[in-house]
């Protein structure tokens, strides 16, 4: 392996700022955020890595949740488009690394930086879409990088993740994770045939998750962190005031309210 590239370097202080500003984001402008398989995360041991399908502006500050929730003894990296660090340098504390992935010399250096993440036993996230693409778009059609990084270290296992955002019975969205199961043992396959092992991966995990958003069974989850509730609401508190002048049990749940 080669790594002569350098790793940013993590502030402590900056990283707990910024996870306090994503729990807030996260509970003012989602119900929840809920988790499938968070054990197959929790019992990772060294390097891992993770990579999930893009959907949102919400998937880094989720990536940075879950990273903090389930993982929080480890360190954690993140490639990034060039230009964008080059905006924002102060992502470089976060774990942030500038990747340009539309020429040769960029490419290497993703795999070079990746490399040295992975060989002090941190953890690398990665939408290896490189691009915002709806849950419903299949096939996922990822970039090469992933196979490629996943052939030089054959010894890293790789952890697919399935992030939705959809509406149930609240006023605002819920936001699902589903994580699947860890690939093992590709050393011997061909670029092409990882590239599409990864991506069949991927899209049966996000397909479990789709089926499990459809049932709107928030028991099937396991609660992340719990966001905005509808008894925090104007609305429901002028109930509870009528409910009490009534003395009658006020029930906040949205789940009656349909139209017919």
């Amino acid at each position: 392996m080669s790594f002569d590239h350098e790793l940013p370097v993590i502030s402590d202080i900056t990283m707990r700022f910024l996870a306090r500003i994503v729990r807030s984001q996260f509970r003012r402008n989602f119900c929840s955020v809920m988790a499938q398989n968070a054990a197959c995360l929790r019992r990772s041991k060294g390097p891992l890595i993770v990579y999930a399908n893009h959907s949102s502006w919400w998937d880094p500050m989720l990536l940075v949740l879950l990273a903090r929730k389930l993982l929080p003894e480890q360190r954690h990296y993140a490639p990034i488009e060039a230009s964008a660090l080059r905006r924002y340098p102060a992502l470089r504390r976060l774990g942030l690394f500038p990747v340009d992935l539309s020429t040769t010399h960029g490419t290497a250096q993703f795999l070079r930086t990746a490399e040295r993440v992975l060989a002090q036993g941190a953890v690398l996230w990665t939408t290896p879409q490189g691009r915002f693409a709806d849950t419903r778009e299949f096939p996922l059609a990822f970039r090469p990088g992933l196979a490629g990084l996943a052939a030089r270290c054959p010894e890293v296992p790789l952890l697919p993740v399935a992030i939705e955002y959809t509406f149930w019975d609240g006023r605002l969205p819920e936001t699902l994770v589903r994580f699947g199961d860890a690939l093992h043992g590709h050393a011997a396959l061909s670029s092409e045939r990882l590239t599409h092992q990864l991506e069949c991966a991927l899209t049966a995990t996000m397909l479990e998750l789709q089926k499990a958003s459809c049932a709107r069974d928030a028991s099937a989850f396991e609660v992340i962190l719990a966001g905005w509730q509808p008894r925090q609401s104007f609305y429901n508190f002028r109930r509870r005031q009528r409910a009490s002048l009534a003395k009658k049990r006020l029930v906040l749940s949205h789940e009656r309210m349909r139209l017919l």
